[in-house]
């Protein structure tokens, strides 16, 4: 917890340090990778840093984290903590790199606030800062001891599916020979790849295959860039180049969207678009455990021609005792589905809900706020974000 003199210096100065943070963190980033150009190439994900998503999400969780500290002196934020510390274990972060982090963010709310930066203030949010980051270390940590495979591997791809005009499944199996740790349904795996101009970027993609063998898969969406962003060039890289006995470097799974729910809790999975793989793998879980409780499947996209793994989705779901698939359509809408977008009124939710949720912020956001109003208890919804939490961000 925070000393009592750095609190009061933080709740006094939040709101400016609040308001600059954008401008902090746009400063930051160019101080940082003006000192070290192979972070910004072999690190961090060129195409966020390119539409400013991950300035954003870095600002929000500073944010967050201070005011968190403000209003609860005795209870540390291991939900938002854990969520990042999932992705930078999966990213191969190191306890030195928060050192140079605090050198150039520190660097740059100087150079942002100027004079108002006081020994006193720098002191408190020096405070802040080490808070966050030695607590996201020892997550890490642990992160990295459960997972027992140290950096990156190499997997060849024994398999490539395509699943719809822009989603290609790429099944994948060590090059060494070795075992095959499991994973917990749900998780993500990140994937670095060589790309023509020599840069080695990274990218998380949730494993959408069963758990339990020796097989990963991975589905992949091309990303279309827009006047915002640009095209994903790792998802580009894979669909163009990547075929059978390709290689790629896998990190160990990580992700805390994990089913964790006794075996009688009804669940809700609902998914939008690509979100849909990690709810695959949930429900491949399901059926191979035998699942009883009850278990509605909400998946929403732009037609049935878009919607990748529908046959899975739909087959696992039908294995399973006690379930019911509810699937909206923007378009061609076949017999059963819905038009339109997700409209939960009409769909039964039992008593003691766990939901899980995956897809767009504006479908996660809806789809929350109507399971809120039909009794689900708002820390029994859990989602999760492809690219920078945007979510925690807003707050």
């Amino acid at each position: 917890m925070l000393s009592e003199p750095s609190a009061a210096t933080v709740r006094a100065t939040l709101p400016a340090v609040g308001a600059a943070l954008g401008e902090i963190t746009e400063r930051f980033y160019a101080g940082l990778f003006a000192a070290r150009p192979e972070l910004l190439r072999d690190l961090f994900n060129r195409g966020n840093q390119a539409a400013g998503t991950q300035r954003q999400a870095l600002a929000g969780s500073i944010a967050a984290f201070a005011t968190h500290l403000l209003e609860h002196p005795d209870r540390r934020p291991d939900a938002m903590l854990t969520r990042i510390a999932h992705k930078h274990a999966s990213l191969g972060v190191t306890p030195e790199q928060y050192a140079l982090v605090h050198e150039h963010l520190f660097a740059a709310i100087a150079d942002v606030l100027g004079e108002a930066v006081t020994p006193e203030v720098a002191a408190a949010w020096d405070e802040v800062y080490w808070l966050m980051a030695n607590a996201l270390v020892a997550i890490e940590k642990r992160l990295y001891e459960e997972a027992g495979e140290p950096g990156r591997r190499r997997w060849e791809v024994v398999e490539r599916v395509t699943e719809t005009a822009d989603v290609v499944s790429f099944r994948l199996r060590p090059v060494d020979g070795g075992a095959v740790p499991d994973f917990r349904a749900g998780q993500y795996v990140s994937v670095r790849v060589e790309l023509p101009d020599g840069a080695r970027q990274i990218r998380q993609y949730s494993l959408s295959g069963a758990p339990g063998t020796d097989i990963r898969q991975i589905s992949v969406k091309r990303v279309a860039g827009d006047t915002a962003s640009p095209d994903g060039e790792v998802s580009d890289h894979l669909h163009a180049r990547v075929r059978e006995g390709s290689v790629l470097e896998l990190s160990a799974p990580y992700g805390d969207l994990v089913l964790d729910a006794d075996d009688d809790t009804p669940l809700l999975l609902a998914s939008a678009g690509i979100g849909v793989t990690p709810m695959v793998a949930m429900l491949a879980h399901l059926t191979d455990t035998g699942r009883r409780a009850p278990v509605t499947v909400v998946h929403a996209d732009r037609s049935p021609a878009d919607h990748a793994l529908r046959t899975d989705q739909e087959a696992y779901a039908g294995k399973l005792a006690d379930t019911a698939v509810h699937l909206w359509y923007e378009r061609d809408v076949p017999a059963g589905a819905h038009a339109g977008l997700v409209d939960l009124a009409r769909v039964p939710v039992a008593s003691g809900t766990r939901a899980y949720l995956c897809g767009p912020l504006p479908f996660m956001r809806a789809v929350r706020t109507q399971l809120i109003a039909k009794g689900v208890a708002p820390a029994d919804i859990h989602y999760e974000v492809f690219g920078p939490d945007l979510w925690l961000a807003q707050g």
